[in-house]
């Protein structure tokens, strides 16, 4: 690009258009890193659009950073992104300290700033991270932890100090940051916090190697109803033992509460016991439960069920979200959404050709048994909550493995992915 284009004022539509794109693109990314259907190449496409629109900001230097701050009148997740991202890249401590005490006072104004953090590079953030860690408030410090996290950054001895923090937002981010840096030298600091942060301290000693003390802590979650403890404890609790839950728990819950079903249903597709497989199936002539069968049918066996023909169209008249009837008052999502219908008679004979080829008395994860090289493949090739599950996988199996960010940038995803290759 010439001097003299770089030179010429800004267009503010232009400029307007970038701000309120960035923001709305922040919201989509975190409804698509989660959801059934997307892979990493989906994400790339959505994170190329993203970085464009920032670009733009950046072009427009002053003028862009000053519409992302007029977008501040709606604390949201996504306009706090744009605006933060701007800071730094300016080095504006002023605008960062405004935004650290929005994150202070709304959740989704943190939502925003982290994700800011988890996407410049670890190049823009080199010195501003080192100022945060040893910043004397609680709340910079969480923010440096956090970013240092999301980059996959030892902080070295700042961690184990904001383990001991009175602080317990910090506690918090240190206990996640040392399970997802596999810091397993942390992992008695990390079991000191079992009594007061019990679900995030069982979480992390979980991913840390320790499946004693933090399995009896997950159990005791799921059963109260978390479903990230049910869905961990599955993939970490010997097989056998898993599985005796898991039937415990089906049993113990009531056959006319759906919400308690369903939740049976996705822990099936966690634990991975091929012997639930006939039960699922039976259950993909039921609408309000075919697609979730399914998405537990493919999480099991591997078998992708829009690529081998396996699905079937929408049934007529059913609810695919909230409805265009004014009197409606229910503008709940389907939880559903984008999972394929599956064909019931189409998958009983798919499964009746490949059922031998999966292990029957042991976990199966994807169609083949949870192994390093097996989660790596998954982590390329696989949907986002599969590749969710593929990561803390990894992880078990190999404690101190960091945990694999799917959530990160899709290009450093790529460039992580192709250095383990």
């Amino acid at each position: 690009m010439s001097a003299s284009a770089l030179s010429r004022p800004p267009i503010p539509v232009v400029v307007h258009q970038h701000a309120e794109e960035s923001a709305m693109l922040r919201h989509v990314r975190s409804v698509l890193v989660r959801a059934p259907h997307v892979r990493l190449r989906h994400l790339r496409r959505l994170d190329d659009r993203i970085a464009a629109h920032l670009d733009g900001l950046a072009v427009a230097g002053r003028y862009g950073t000053q519409v992302c701050t007029a977008q501040l009148e709606r604390v949201g997740a996504g306009e706090v992104f744009a605006c933060a991202v701007r800071a730094i890249d300016e080095r504006d401590d002023a605008a960062l300290q405004r935004l650290i005490a929005l994150g202070n006072a709304f959740p989704d104004a943190k939502r925003g700033l982290l994700s800011a953090f988890g996407w410049v590079s670890a190049q823009d953030l080199q010195g501003l991270v080192g100022t945060l860690l040893t910043a004397p408030d609680a709340a910079r410090r969480e923010l440096g932890i956090a970013a240092c996290r999301l980059h996959r950054v030892d902080p070295g001895p700042a961690l184990s100090t904001a383990l001991r923090h009175e602080d317990a937002g910090l506690r918090s981010a240190a206990l996640r940051a040392a399970a997802e840096l596999g810091r397993v030298d942390l992992l008695e600091a990390v079991l000191w916090h079992t009594d007061e942060q019990a679900a995030e301290a069982a979480r992390a000693a979980c991913l840390l190697g320790e499946h004693g003390a933090s399995l009896t802590l997950l159990e005791a979650a799921a059963r109260a109803g978390d479903d990230p403890a049910r869905q961990l404890l599955l993939l970490a609790a010997d097989f056998s033992e898993a599985s005796a839950l898991l039937r415990q728990l089906a049993r113990a819950a009531p056959p006319d509460a759906m919400p308690q079903r369903r939740r049976i249903i996705r822990a099936c597709g966690w634990l991975g016991d091929t012997r639930f497989v006939p039960w699922l199936i039976e259950l993909m002539v039921d609408d309000g439960q075919a697609r979730l069968a399914g998405e537990a049918f493919s999480l099991i066996t591997g078998a992708d069920l829009a690529a081998l023909d396996l699905e079937r169209k929408p049934p007529e008249g059913a609810r695919m979200g909230p409805s265009e009837d004014p009197n409606d008052d229910d503008v709940s999502l389907d939880e559903d959404e984008s999972l394929p219908w599956p064909e019931q008679a189409l998958v009983l004979r798919w499964w009746q050709a490949n059922a031998t080829r999966m292990p029957a008395t042991a976990r199966c994860f994807m169609g083949a048994p949870p192994s390093p090289a097996h989660c790596r493949q998954v982590l390329r090739e696989g949907t986002q909550r599969q590749r969710f599950i593929a990561a803390q996988h990894a992880c078990l199996l190999t404690p101190g493995l960091p945990l694999f960010p799917v959530c990160e940038p899709a290009w450093r995803q790529a460039r992580r992915l192709a250095a383990m290759t």
